[in-house]
């Protein structure tokens, strides 16, 4: 477990991304199976375990220390595992469990037991090992580790073998990895997976930025709408179909009408909708679909979800990858007339000779209400095979200007990993009239969008200007205006406010303007389906 909990710590202060590969990848190397194939799990989050809840881990330290300490401390730290790892009693004698057995005890156990002997476990470490053994109860690791940098590090322990073989076989193998790890050491041949069910690492696209446009050739480029969804893929055997989200997270159970008579053999990939009367509705309504173990009755018939195709992968058994993306959309139009479903559309081509025709229709699209959920357009090369990861060249994604409104700060809360030390997430409100008097009432949450320095001096002015303080979070003076930037804005029963934004982000910082000309909740309301309002 110390091992473990010192390659934590390294990779959580380092902020290089070639040091971080340089730890990982010596841990690897040096660090026996099973250990080092459940760390690699622990860090990808593919373990399924049962994890505590920050609340109970709340009760265990507070029968150990001081309440107010304990909420000044973890005010000041901002990671509650960190605040118990550093506030827990010092260090008794004892045993730590391996990381293997902790897995073990976290995949067997019932979670009453696992709240009894944690404490002996917490009794028995040092601080960077509490910290450690928390960062794997909660499932919350946050230490500035992709699974891209996970799997390249893997890919580097033999030659000749890269990130797309590591990709390929990735998902149909699981914790500790024996199979892969005795591959990649040469011990046995490459694992034989069914890639049938599988996930493929889905091809991304880089924003279309001004200093791009000069390099693209329309007679080059085929334009297609994006949709403001969700990206998924799609795979079956002919007898049983997965749904994979765009990180690779199986989420069939979730969708069980949309893959009802799905029984063709393939892979496909396209954007997750809500339909309703033949018209793509709000995000929103999507967003009452995600993150559920189960779904109603009246959630399938109230939100229905369907599958609009960009692409496909395989067609039957054949990898149809490698084809131009042109080709490949033919192979798609004659697999969806072979396999039909009536969740299952094919996104249009948008045909043009020009940029600057493709940014009049831009222009148009909140004025057409059978356009207000697309995004933009994506920019396919025609020639292009379907690549792993992002590409620059061959897709590009041309999305719309966003929209923008002036808010008031109302709430920080401190960040995560780096940003732990300082306010860094933030809710904002509009104005509204209750009984004839204007308060403000939340409207949304952003934290990015500016620059390091501009953090710095809004943390400063958020600690000089609390007024209350719940735990990490602090309400501030209703004195400091954001102009956000949103990409759409929908009606929502879960807000007081009645709105909901579509990726608030930060645009700039309004030091210059006084708080009553922010905008208005009527205001927000007013934009929902409209054009953009500029000011």
């Amino acid at each position: 477990m110390k091992r473990f909990a010192n390659l934590l710590y390294n990779l959580v202060l380092t902020p290089s991304r070639n040091r971080k590969l340089d730890y990982l990848t010596a841990y690897l190397k040096e660090t026996p199976d099973p250990e080092r194939g459940f760390a690699l799990g622990a860090l990808t989050g593919g373990l399924a375990i049962h994890t505590i809840k920050s609340g109970a881990l709340r009760d265990i330290i507070l029968e150990r220390v001081d309440p107010e300490l304990f909420a000044i401390s973890y005010d000041y730290v901002g990671d509650l595992a960190e605040t118990i790892a550093l506030m827990w009693p010092s260090k008794k004698e004892g045993t730590l469990p391996s990381l293997s057995e902790l897995i073990h005890a976290l995949t067997t156990e019932t979670k009453q037991e696992l709240m009894r002997i944690l404490p002996e476990w917490l009794d028995h470490a040092d601080e960077t090992e509490r910290w450690a053994l928390l960062k794997v109860i909660t499932g919350n690791m946050r230490i500035g580790l992709s699974e891209k940098l996970a799997k390249t590090a893997v890919a580097s322990l033999r030659e000749h073998v890269s990130i797309e073989d590591i990709e390929e076989l990735w998902h149909g193998l699981e914790p500790p990895y024996a199979q892969l790890f005795d591959w990649i050491e040469q011990r046995s041949e490459r694992p034989a997976v069914s890639h049938a069910l599988l996930f493929r690492p889905m091809m991304l696209s880089h924003p279309l930025e001004e200093t791009d446009q000069a390099q693209i050739n329309p007679q080059d480029y085929a334009a297609e709408w994006k949709w403001d969804g969700i990206r998924a893929q799609i795979a079956g055997d002919g007898i049983e179909t997965r749904l994979f989200s765009r990180s690779g997270d199986n989420i069939t159970d979730a969708f069980p009408d949309l893959l009802d008579g799905a029984d063709f053999r393939g892979v496909l990939d396209g954007e997750l909708l809500v339909m309703k009367d033949g018209k793509v509705a709000p995000f929103n309504d999507l967003q009452q679909r995600l993150n559920r173990r189960t779904v109603s009755v009246k959630m399938l018939q109230d939100y229905p979800v369907s599958m609009r195709l960009y692409d496909i992968l395989f067609d039957g058994e054949e990898d149809v990858r490698p084809l131009p993306f042109l080709e490949r959309r033919e192979r798609l139009e004659a697999f969806l007339k072979k396999n039909p479903h009536p969740r299952f559309d094919i996104s249009s081509l948008v045909p043009f000779s020009s940029l600057g025709e493709l940014a009049d229709v831009q222009r148009e699209l909140r004025n057409r209400p059978e356009l207000q959920q697309t995004e933009g357009f994506m920019l396919k090369r025609k020639t292009s095979p379907y690549l792993q990861g992002r590409i620059k060249g061959n897709w590009w994604k041309w999305k719309r200007d966003p929209l923008n409104v002036d808010v008031v700060l109302m709430y920080a809360q401190r960040g995560h990993g780096k940003r732990s030390s300082y306010y860094s997430d933030y809710t904002f409100g509009a104005w509204a009239n209750d009984n004839g008097e204007q308060k403000l009432l939340p409207v949304g949450k952003a934290y990015s969008g500016y620059t390091d320095e501009e953090l710095l001096k809004i943390d400063r002015w958020i600690r000089n200007n609390t007024t209350q303080r719940f735990g990490p979070v602090r309400e501030v003076k209703p004195e400091l205006v954001f102009e956000l930037a949103f990409d759409g804005i929908f009606e929502s029963a879960r807000h007081k406010s009645g709105v909901a934004m579509r990726f608030p982000r930060i645009s700039r910082i309004r030091w210059d303007k006084p708080v009553a000309e922010a905008d208005t909740v009527d205001h927000l309301k007013n934009m929902i389906g409209a054009i953009r309002v500029d000011k």
